[in-house]
């Protein structure tokens, strides 16, 4: 699903590139970069509605190169090397604070995206990014259990039935570092972003002798493995769940009860962006009610518009959706990552050893 999205993506963009790639110089820079007319993106692939991006085109007079990534770490390694000339970045939440305290984003010109004023309170002042000085809010998702009542019921609530190896049979765990290992302390009891190697390594070892029923580490592709019918249940973020449900009626998805992580992704400016001021342009346009509504009805993704929502741009069973729109007292419950610091050394070596482990 996603790689179909994303060739419609470029044929709509007028890309004839290799797959997920904008066109490089042999240095490795985007080409066209520094030109007033070109806008370079860096996003998460099939993340945005293509007429979106064309009607962006149409409106500027501009041509956007779009480029895209497979984990908030790929994203990151890329850019730390040194930025090759992307203008807008969509980040993820977590990766925000690390980018904003090695200096890799540009702080924003608020004044030059009055669209803000959209914004919902509950998603302002987040805590990577106190005021909003380096991020715009894009679109936001919850991470929770894919799964076909088919092969496990309907009734699936609980992180404890997908990581019970007598539960379901065949599942696939995302391969993304502080995400599986977030969910995996959430449901310890502990806190995602906890500093303590012990309830850390904890996880790990919970993760290796529960893995007899896992049968991938996927970037982002669980809906497919589920949609495909290679595993039963799968760890996956909402939106992708519910875009492979439109084509299966036999697949679900929820929200563990013990609480998960909520994902926030969001439009920032790296330091050395060619066109920084057409990236403010893109920025506020797509903070417009009307088009952050087309992206969310598109992706099936939670807006952070409210106008949009109060509008009823929203298509209104994806408003109705206790999945995309959670209730408040499941709301209550959602993390959001944050950068670990010096910690990171005891994520980077439990999850080496949950991979060697789990024999991936």
């Amino acid at each position: 699903m996603k790689r179909l999205l994303t060739l419609i993506l470029l044929f709509v963009l007028g890309v004839i590139l290799p797959w997920g790639c904008a066109a490089t110089s042999p240095d490795g820079s985007l080409t066209g970069t520094g030109s007033q007319n070109v806008l370079n993106i860096y996003n998460w692939s099939s993340y945005i509605d293509p007429q979106a991006i064309a009607q962006f085109e149409r409106e500027y007079n501009v041509k956007i190169n779009y480029d895209t990534y497979d984990s908030g770490e790929s994203m990151y390694a890329k850019l730390q090397a040194g930025n090759p000339g992307y203008d807008v970045v969509f980040s993820p939440d977590y990766m925000v604070k690390i980018m904003v305290n090695q200096g890799m984003l540009q702080p924003l010109d608020l004044a030059r995206i009055p669209n803000i004023i959209h914004l919902d309170p509950q998603f302002a002042n987040p805590p990577y990014d106190p005021g909003n000085q380096y991020s715009i809010p894009y679109q936001w998702v919850t991470l929770g259990i894919g799964y076909n009542i088919d092969r496990v019921g309907e009734n699936i609530n609980s992180w404890s039935q997908l990581f019970d190896p007598n539960f379901a049979s065949r599942v696939s765990l995302l391969d993304d570092m502080r995400h599986t290992m977030g969910a995996v302390l959430i449901y310890l009891g502990y806190d995602p972003n906890t500093t303590n190697q012990n309830e850390i390594f904890a996880a790990r070892d919970f993760l290796i002798q529960n893995s007899s029923h896992i049968t991938a580490f996927v970037p982002d592709t669980g809906q497919n493995l589920l949609n495909q019918g290679e595993v039963d249940m799968t760890m996956e973020y909402s939106g992708d769940i519910f875009q492979v449900m439109q084509e299966n009626p036999r697949l679900r998805y929820a929200i563990p009860q013990e609480g998960t992580i909520i994902g926030m992704d969001n439009m920032v400016i790296p330091t050395g962006a060619p066109n920084p001021d057409l990236a403010l342009k893109f920025i506020n346009f797509i903070m417009e009610p009307e088009i952050s509504a087309q992206i969310s009805n598109f992706i099936n993704y939670g807006s952070p518009n409210k106008t949009a929502i109060a509008e009823k741009l929203i298509k209104p069973e994806n408003l109705a959706n206790p999945g995309i729109y959670p209730p408040p007292e499941v709301f209550a419950k959602l993390r959001y990552l944050e950068d670990v610091g010096e910690a990171t050394i005891f994520y980077d070596q439990a999850w080496t050893e949950v991979k060697l482990g789990v024999g991936s």
